[in-house]
Order: C-alpha cells, then structure tokens, then sequence
C-alpha cells in the first residue's frame, strides 16, 4: 500500500537536499527526508440495494455510506435501493522508513441513491499507521504487515459513524528481488455509529492471493477471499441483511526503480450477494519522493 503518482506533477527535492553525504564517496547515500505524498485516489462503486458499501480497505466510501443510510433508514420504508457513488480520499501520507507509513486527511463523497446525484461534499476524515511487525529479509517466515485505520463520517452529528479498519498480511516472497510471492490476510472493521436505533455488526474478510512484478516495474497482484458482514438494523427491522460471499481484488500499478508506486488501478467485485463493482485509480502528488 505504498502509494503513487500517475502521470500528475511529482514535486520533488534535489538528490542533494534529500540525500546527506558522510565525506566519503565510496559509502551509499542514505535519504534524509522520507517520502511525503498526497496518496490520491478516487472510486466509483456501485451498490446493490439492500446493503452497504463494503469491501476491501474502502472504509471512507463505507463510512459515509453508513452514516447516510442511517439518516435516511427511517423514510425508507423498502429499505436500502441501490446506490452509485463516487469518493476521492486526499491522505497525506508520510514514509517514515521502509517498514512504517503514517497517514492522515480528509474525503468526500458523492452518490445516488435513485433520486439523483448528491453534491460532493467532505464527507469523512481519517487517520492511520501502517507497519512491518516482520521482515522477511530473504528467509523462511513471511512479512507480516497491519494497517489501522480510523475513519469518522462528517458532520459530528446523529447518525454519524467511526469506522476501525485493521488488516492482517503476511507476504512470502519467492525471490530475493521480492518481484512474486504470495499473500494471506484479514481484514476486521468495526463501525461504531451515534444512532440509538441504527446498528451495523463487524464484517470481515479472509482472503488469499499473489502477485508478479516484472521488469519493466508493472506489477500485478490478486486477492481472493470470503467477506462475511453480520447486517445492520434500524428499530429493529433489517437496514441491511448479513451475507457471507466471496470478493474478489485485483490491482495493476506501476512502480520505479526504488519501488514507489506512481500508478495504480485496482478493480473489486464484492458479492453481497447480488455483486458490487468498484473501480479505483490511484495518483498520487509526491513532495519528496527517494
């Protein structure tokens, strides 16, 4: 989940200012300055009725999906219809070293729930960490990677939500270049939401994949898992009906030599169970890039 630019203006500082020289030339370089990005990336969905907009890592989309359903749950009395949306997810993302990233900024959304589009509006922050518990390194036991993320809808009002996304990864990489290998995981969100009727259980998702990185530096990876999500209830009657489906994740980025993302598209097919479509393009504005 590095991040990345795709043919936008990269700003970025000179190899000399990046870089601090320790008076000897035979001795590498070592940056100074980490990454510093605006990991940009924008979303359209689709939502069958009847649900919520879940799946994998996309909690500003679910979140302010969450919080209108519950606005809007008591005047619809068929429940949940189907819903368009469109999010843009504007974290400024710091890489502190090559195993810790912080990240922290604002979304906003818009959608079309039957009655036409919404305006786009700021519609949720966040704010979150992700780290290497475990290297791989070249020997037998994976890397193993959480990322923790906090997402809160806006405006702080009834029916506002908190969403706590928290996945699990374990990457085992075939070669010493860490260009193929395969992936396991988990992903857990909790949604915590400021209702005294509306509530919305956990959903999780086991998953499994792979990915190939060639050497013109595309890289592809897949994830396909199960998600299971355990419904959500307005006074008592179902908002949304729980499932267990299969979903299904597969990204293509460009990465440079020093492997920064500077493109990625990823597309998810997430059954629940009729099948939600979700397209995302990832283009990130770099201020330092190593």
């Amino acid at each position: 989940m590095r991040a990345v630019a795709m043919g936008l203006l990269c700003l970025t500082i000179p190899g000399g200012a990046a870089y601090a020289g320790d008076g000897a030339e035979d001795t590498a370089a070592k940056p100074v300055v980490p990454n510093i990005y605006l990991d940009l990336r924008t979303t359209y969905a689709t939502i069958p009725a009847g649900t919520l907009g879940l799946g994998f890592g996309n909690t500003s989309l679910s979140a302010a999906f969450e919080a209108l359903a519950a606005q809007r749950g008591a005047t619809l009395p068929n429940g949940l219809p189907a819903a368009r949306s469109i999010a843009v997810d504007l974290p400024l993302t710091v890489d502190v070293s090559d195993s810790v990233s912080l990240y922290g900024g604002v979304s906003g959304s818009a959608a079309d729930i039957g009655g036409g589009w919404s305006t786009f509006d700021i519609t949720s922050w966040n704010i979150g960490v992700q780290a290497d518990l475990y290297q791989q390194n070249g020997g037998s036991i994976p890397t193993m990677t959480l990322q923790s993320t906090l997402t809160q809808s806006v405006p702080n009002e009834q029916g506002m939500t908190n969403s706590f996304n928290n996945i699990l990864e374990f990457d085992y990489a075939l070669d010493e270049d860490e260009t193929r290998g395969w992936l396991a995981g988990v992903q857990y969100t909790y949604t915590d939401i400021a209702s005294l009727v509306v509530r919305i259980r956990p959903n999780t998702i086991l998953y499994a994949g792979g990915y190939y990185q060639w050497p013109s530096n595309w890289k592809f990876t897949g994830r396909l898992g199960v998600q299971s999500f355990g419904g959500a209830q307005l006074a008592g009657r179902a908002l949304a009906e729980p499932f267990t489906q299969p979903i299904l994740r597969l990204d293509l980025d460009r990465m440079d030599d020093n492997d920064n993302r500077l493109f990625g598209i990823t597309a998810q097919i997430a059954w629940m169970p009729k099948p939600s479509y979700q397209v995302t393009l990832r283009t990130p504005l770099y201020a330092v890039r190593n």
